[in-house]
């Protein structure tokens, strides 16, 4: 099956496999219940995709919410929501419509992008899918939310991060189409966790440095002592307990998670390693200051769009600095904001000497980028001075040499 019909879903293999090896049979069934089924529709994508284009006819964002009835065989699921008609008597419909509008008015307001495709492409959600499924995916063209056990995890439609990150999968494939393995896939997780952050923090008018940039924080139950699925704040921290084990994501090259690109291997550990993408994403928009989906954000979004499906952490890093300083100048705050966020997770940019940038901008725009700023231009002087005595030494050596 190509990498790129593979299915996108928001919960990490790793979660259900520590489960797996749970003493409760109730929990080990659950967790195997669900891997067997998203392995089935795993298997189904690349026949869902060649259809997929009658359901991706231009449609002005037009929302419309199943009710898949606890079944796994979405044409046998009933309208539940639609566009015209009145609000629902059940929660999950109205949380996955509402967070549907949430993310199709934030594509159209800040990236002027006509829902997922840029052509108005419809918003398809089916809730209560299966009985007991701990998960919720993108398969191409719909998104479907599990009603989760009831003992570890909750409804996944009433978290508003899940919803906007497998639609955040949508975008993604409709612009860059980051194949789904390796560093590729891990950008292709990491953009979609990017989407998730700035919409929530965009419907709260949160600033960057006051956001928790957790990644479904809603999914737990109130018994599971976990903060979410993932942490761009700091990954590797959002879980530490008996039943999940401790958050197993990088947040640095040198931590980097090297799996085999196998179903087994997670196609190389996409779920592990955009821990590395999306602290970098963090860092950037805090060190640029204000809202995140404005600078960094629009930063983020036009490398998206630049960007090679084949894409490794190196190349999109590339990216983002070439066009912070396409929209911001270069040597701005912002591009300077951008360069220290990748070498701090230990992700070069091609061309800079490694370290120049190492302060990091920080606060608000004022003080503390213009000591970044400042610092970064001492570096740069020293350099070329250093550069200049060592050609006026070899200058002085040759008319030696030649005297």
């Amino acid at each position: 099956m190509s990498s790129t019909c593979r299915l996108n879903c928001i919960m990490p293999p790793y979660i259900l496999e520590r489960l797996l090896e749970s003493g409760d049979g109730d929990v080990r069934r659950a967790a195997l219940r669900t891997m067997l089924t998203t392995a089935r529709l795993a298997g189904e994508r690349a026949v869902w995709k060649d259809v997929a284009g009658a359901s991706a006819a231009p449609a002005a964002g037009r929302r419309t919410v199943f009710d898949a009835g606890h079944g796994t065989f979405l044409p046998f699921a009933e309208v539940a929501r639609t566009e015209d008609g009145p609000e629902s008597a059940d929660d999950s419909v109205n949380q996955v419509f509402d967070n549907f509008g949430l993310t199709r008015d934030f594509l159209k307001e800040v990236f002027q992008r006509d829902s997922l495709d840029g052509r108005g492409m419809r918003l398809d959600g089916y809730v209560h899918f299966a009985t007991g499924f701990n998960n919720a995916f993108w398969d191409g063209r719909r998104m479907v939310f599990g009603d989760g056990d009831g003992r570890l995890f909750t409804d996944l439609a009433g978290s508003r991060s899940v919803a906007v990150h497998e639609l955040g999968h949508g975008v993604t494939e409709h612009t860059a189409g980051f194949e789904y393995h390796n560093q590729s896939g891990a950008l292709n997780e990491s953009m979609s966790d990017v989407m998730a952050a700035m919409v929530v923090q965009w419907a709260m008018k949160q600033p960057a440095e006051e956001a928790d940039w957790l990644i479904g924080a809603e999914v737990f139950t109130p018994e599971i002592e976990a903060d979410a699925l993932r942490s761009m704040r700091a990954p590797g921290t959002a879980f530490h307990n008996a039943l999940f084990g401790r958050d197993p994501q990088p947040d640095r090259m040198g931590r980097f998670v090297h799996l085999p690109d196998t179903e087994e291997g997670d196609w190389g550990g996409v779920h592990y390693n955009s821990g590395i993408p999306n602290k970098a994403f963090y860092l950037a928009a805090v060190g640029i200051g204000g809202f995140s989906w404005e600078a960094a954000g629009s930063i983020w979004y036009e490398a998206l769009r630049a960007s090679a499906r084949d894409a490794g952490f190196q190349d999109f890093a590339d990216t983002t600095f070439r066009k912070a300083g396409e929209l911001f100048g270069a040597d701005s705050a912002e591009q300077t904001a951008v360069l220290a966020a990748w070498q701090e997770v230990e992700v070069g940019i091609r061309g800079v000497p490694p370290g120049i940038a190492r302060t990091r901008a920080s606060g608000p725009a004022g003080a503390g980028r213009q000591d970044g700023l400042a610092a970064l231009s001492r570096q740069v002087g020293e350099l070329n001075a250093t550069v200049k005595a060592l050609a006026r030494d070899v200058a002085a050596l040759k008319a030696a040499r030649r005297g």
